[in-house]
């Protein structure tokens, strides 16, 4: 895991704030070029580019992520707020690793939520409920009754987490991260071709900054 400033302790709205502050100077980034950022250096290009999962018109940013990860918790409010700035050809996917029974065990919970329609309201309160109130989920059962907070039933929950397509979706994860050479987290690929992370690139805002620059390049064919 890359290790990061912890910024939780902040209150929320300064937070928010600040890293708009960071992040607005490179806003633009998405249409212009620049020679800040080396191959090799910076980010490592893939060889062959992998098939993403996105359209033809689209440009893939994935991000592969451990709830359990304090530097993806850090980097989670830059994500939340470059994804404002978005361009419409980029499509963002979150990919869970799942390199250890433990890490497995979230990315099967994360699924789950996606299964039920309600990662976008949990994604943010799993992060906290570990990193911030100290409960690391460690077993179905607590995870269960996480998902209780969110008028989640008992079978509603061991319905969408034990199903076919969860546990295709975690088979499919795993394939990601090795495919993408993916060796620590919080990190990024870009369109199947290009593989970042904050060390690479230098921090966090750097990072967003090196991601608009390639989506970029690669919307214009470069």
């Amino acid at each position: 895991m890359v290790r990061g400033t912890p910024i939780g302790s902040i209150d929320v709205k300064l937070r928010k704030l600040l890293i708009l502050a960071i992040l607005a100077p490179w806003a633009t980034a998405f249409g212009q070029g620049s020679t800040n950022y080396e191959s090799g250096v910076h980010y490592q290009v893939l060889s062959p580019t992998q098939p993403t999962s996105s359209g033809p018109d689209q440009v893939e940013v994935a991000e592969f992520f451990m709830y359990s990860c304090p530097a993806c918790y850090n980097f989670e409010p830059f994500v939340e707020q470059w994804l404002g700035m978005k361009p419409d050809y980029v499509n963002f996917i979150r990919i869970p690793t799942v390199w250890n029974p433990a890490v497995r065990l979230h990315g099967q919970a994360y699924y789950a939520a996606e299964a039920l329609g309600r990662i976008e309201e949990m994604h943010a309160p799993f992060f906290r409920e570990m990193h911030v109130n100290g409960n690391f989920l460690q077993t179905e059962s607590a995870i269960a009754a996480f998902f209780e907070q969110f008028d989640v039933g008992e079978d509603e929950f061991a319905s969408a987490f034990g199903s076919f397509a969860v546990h295709t979706k975690l088979q499919r994860a795993d394939e990601l991260t090795r495919r993408y050479r993916v060796a620590s987290t919080p990190s990024i690929v870009v369109n199947g071709k290009y593989v970042t992370n904050a060390s690479m690139a230098g921090g966090y805002a750097q990072l967003m900054e090196l991601v608009a620059e390639l989506a970029a390049a690669e919307r214009a064919g470069d």
